[in-house]
């Protein structure tokens, strides 16, 4: 797994963040989703090294093997504009000022806060099976409820999910080895099995339901946008279309001139199921005039 990439823990803004990088060339930032590690890029990360690229994958703050600072009453440890902050250290620290960023579910939240909290440092966006959190709890309705009230169980405090989760990670997170590839599925399950990361995912939907919303709404309030070329992508077996319809038509509010994207025949994980298709679609963006 990840063949030629070096396994390193970096300092991020205010967590210290694992990280798997590896390749030469222009620099893209990989960031996983709820419930993976960044393990789940194992099958992509080498066909984009291999396109000409370095390619960093961390796990966010409190995924994985990364830190997972205490939270407050706010959540603000675990919002999306605190998770970018590590992302944007990390890649500095290891030399990359200007930086391509692909997220996937909960990481296209950092990829899009990372794009308008620091433009001066992503020159494209590719944001997978995701729309903005604003945008998604503003639609939302009973058919969003419905597919995805684990949002509302996730989030909310009163009865936290945690104890319910712990009593059995397996049951309740029913990814497969054979989904995931033998040691992605070995370095997830050690992450569903630490309480402490549960608990630190919670917190990311909890700052989700709250102080990310308020981050967005202020952007669009402003009129921010994201200057970047914004590509956005999503599996066709999964239910953004359901939701959506339009897509692009959610997100073509936040972003500027250059807004490409579409379909990938895939179930929800893209990158493990689909690891070629997405990889193809990654490099095609960034070779042409949109993604350069």
């Amino acid at each position: 797994m990840f063949d030629g990439f070096e396994l390193t823990r970096c300092q991020g803004e205010g967590a210290r963040l694992r990280v798997r990088h590896g390749g030469r060339g222009p620099a893209v930032l990989l960031l996983h989703g709820h419930p993976r590690t960044h393990a789940t890029w194992h099958r992509v990360a080498p066909l984009l090294a291999a396109g000409g690229h370095t390619v960093v994958c961390p796990d966010l703050r409190g995924y994985g093997e990364s830190d997972k600072p205490a939270s407050d009453p706010e959540h603000r440890p675990y919002s999306k504009r605190a998770m970018a902050a590590d992302c944007l250290a990390v890649m500095r620290r290891l030399g990359h000022e200007r930086f391509a960023v692909v997220g996937h579910d909960r990481g296209g939240y950092v990829a899009m806060r990372l794009a308008l909290d620091h433009p001066e440092a992503v020159s494209a966006v590719s944001a997978l099976d995701v729309v903005p959190i604003g945008e998604a709890l503003r639609r939302c309705d009973a058919t969003f409820a419905a597919s995805w009230w684990h949002w509302f169980f996730l989030g909310q405090t009163e009865n936290p999910a945690e104890r319910v989760i712990n009593a059995d990670p397996d049951a309740w997170y029913t990814a497969t080895s054979e989904q995931m590839g033998a040691e992605a599925y070995e370095d997830f399950r050690r992450a569903i099995h630490d309480p402490a990361t549960v608990h630190a995912m919670c917190e990311d939907y909890r700052a989700g339901l709250g102080i990310d919303r308020e981050h967005d709404d202020a952007d669009r309030r402003a009129g921010r946008r994201i200057d970047s070329p914004l590509q956005v992508l999503w599996a066709t077996r999964d239910d953004m279309a359901t939701l959506y319809g339009d897509v692009l038509g959610v997100w073509r509010a936040w972003a500027g001139d250059r807004l490409e994207g579409g379909p990938i025949d895939s179930g929800h994980h893209m990158s493990e199921e689909a690891p070629d298709a997405l990889a193809a679609a990654l490099l095609g963006f960034w070779r042409s005039d949109a993604g350069r």
